[in-house]
């Protein structure tokens, strides 16, 4: 198992720096009144793809040689690290294929094609995903970036806390959404390094909660076809993103679907930006758990955007 290091993530950072953009950090101060902490919240929605993923997926494409660049790159994703993908191997002017579940929301389809991504859809379970993906593969030849259990994504993912740190100049502790867990290991690489002091926290829902048993029980739980609003949070975590939450993260939290839909509204209203179910889970935990957070300067990354507007989750039907 290749661990990256905080040097590949510095590496990272310049490789992508031309294909990426620095996002906004965002507060409010009716969110930090409710809330008791001092809340800041890195956008990482305003990407172009709408998602964190790019900085991982443009280390990935950006990092091939000339050779393996020729035949391309290939994942499996229920959408926002397609999308990256897609988006980065379309800037380098390499093929893309990519495995979907049929049941990943329209408008992350949508993205996918429009970078030139090629789709080939799965059953929504991990199992049917990874068979696909090998099928898919085995015809194509393009290089796997896996969406989360690669050093490379992870060393790109890790970009993010470094930003994130400098613009704030230091939080007590990070909030992200954990799934796979790319981008809570990319911030456990940074943080470690950087600010060792700050405290790493992982953001979960409970009807996808395996991270959070996962990390109670001292070894990886996988389930197979977890259900969740939270769409992009559905995948398991692997040995490489497993070795950070298991070394660096201080504590994993759990949001039910109702809160997490009630977080996603109040940060539209509040923060005035488009924030996807999975990037509200963070939100959703600081209203849940305040005794946690009160007081403190708390960072909360909001890893996408991307939502069908025609099926928000408070519409009715």
């Amino acid at each position: 198992m290749l661990i990256p290091t905080y040097d590949d993530m510095l590496a990272a950072h310049d490789r992508i720096r031309p294909h990426i953009r620095v996002t906004p950090v965002r507060s409010s101060d009716y969110l930090d009144e409710l809330t008791g902490a001092r809340l800041f919240f890195k956008c990482e929605n305003f990407q172009e793809p709408g998602a964190f993923k790019v900085r991982g997926a443009a280390n990935a494409v950006f990092g091939l040689d000339e050779d393996q660049a020729r035949r391309g790159v290939a994942t499996h994703s229920s959408g926002n690290h397609a999308s990256c993908l897609s988006y980065a191997a379309m800037l380098r002017g390499i093929p893309c294929n990519v495995v979907m579940p049929r049941t990943a929301p329209q408008a992350k389809k949508d993205t996918v094609r429009r970078y030139g991504g090629v789709i080939t859809e799965c059953e929504p379970s991990t199992s049917s995903r990874e068979s696909t993906f090998a099928t898919v593969q085995a015809a194509t030849g393009g290089d796997f970036v896996h969406p989360y259990n690669d050093p490379r994504v992870i060393a790109g993912q890790g970009t993010c806390s470094r930003e994130f740190m400098e613009q704030t100049g230091g939080l007590d502790m990070v909030v992200a959404p954990i799934g796979g867990g790319g981008m809570i290991s990319g911030t456990c690489l940074t943080l470690a390094t950087l600010a060792p002091e700050t405290k790493v926290i992982a953001a979960e829902p409970e009807t996808a909660d395996d991270a959070y048993r996962s990390f109670k029980a001292g070894h990886i739980i996988a389930d197979d076809a977890p259900k969740s609003i939270a769409d992009g949070l559905l995948v398991p975590l692997k040995d490489l993103t497993w070795h950070f939450v298991s070394s660096h993260v201080s504590e994993i939290y759990t949001a039910s679907e109702e809160e997490i839909v009630a977080a996603m509204k109040l940060a539209w209203k509040h923060l005035r930006i488009v924030m996807e179910p999975s990037s509200a889970v963070p939100l959703a935990v600081v209203l849940k758990n305040p005794d946690a957070f009160r007081g403190k300067r708390v960072g909360l990354i909001v890893t996408g955007g991307n939502v069908d507007l025609d099926k928000l989750p408070w519409m009715k039907g």
